[in-house]
């Protein structure tokens, strides 16, 4: 499967976002430090670069991201918040959320290596979309490897959970108690440029 090599630092650089968004905290670089001293951007460009930050952040590919372009805009509301919210409910994502992975490209193939379930079905598809309700839990049978043991008793990582997802206490479950909303979003993006080039 086609994936993106680019050096993850120097991709957040490029295009405006800091590294912890992507779960990478202590990632940086001071090369090129004046790199973004530059002109004006024209309006396809501002456009294209929202458009590089959604898809970079959420690991997705342009086939994919179109495709959930094209849910986004037949469902009521608007188009922007509702591809953001769809890109919010990848499994991967909700993993990555509730702290089972450290970053979302490690979400997606624990996600992949069927490594969780959604309602108690085994579910290997990272772009599956969860629902309000919905119990993520990890396999009975993953529990015992270091990955995830690691993740409960009282050395486990503290994760700062969004509004829209809960985590029981020294388990490995986790519950979507809402669908995300524009306000949960916990990084800069301008989605109605998203939008209008989609629109050209």
């Amino acid at each position: 499967m086609a994936k993106n090599t680019q050096p993850i630092a120097k991709r957040c650089k490029a295009l405006g976002i800091s590294p912890a968004v992507m779960g990478y905290a202590k990632k940086n670089t001071t090369r090129n430090s004046n790199g973004n001293v530059r002109k004006k951007q024209s309006e396809y460009a501002s456009q294209l670069k929202e458009k590089q930050k959604v898809k970079f952040i959420y690991g997705v590919l342009e086939k994919q991201f179109h495709n959930a372009y094209l849910r986004a805009e037949a469902r009521p509301g608007k188009t922007g918040e509702n591809l953001l919210q769809i890109m919010e409910c990848r499994l991967d994502n909700v993993v990555f959320r509730l702290g089972f992975a450290q970053t979302r490209r490690d979400a997606r193939q624990l996600v992949s290596h069927a490594h969780f379930t959604v309602n108690g079905k085994k579910v290997n598809i990272p772009s599956y979309q969860v629902k309000a309700g919905d119990v993520i839990e990890v396999r009975e049978s993953s529990r015992s490897s270091a990955k995830f043991a690691k993740l409960v008793g009282p050395e486990a990582p503290v994760v700062a959970l969004p509004s829209w997802l809960n985590r029981e206490a020294g388990t490995l479950k986790g519950v979507v108690t809402k669908l995300p909303e524009r306000s949960d979003i916990d990084y800069e993006v301008a989605e109605h440029l998203i939008v209008e080039l989609y629109s050209k």
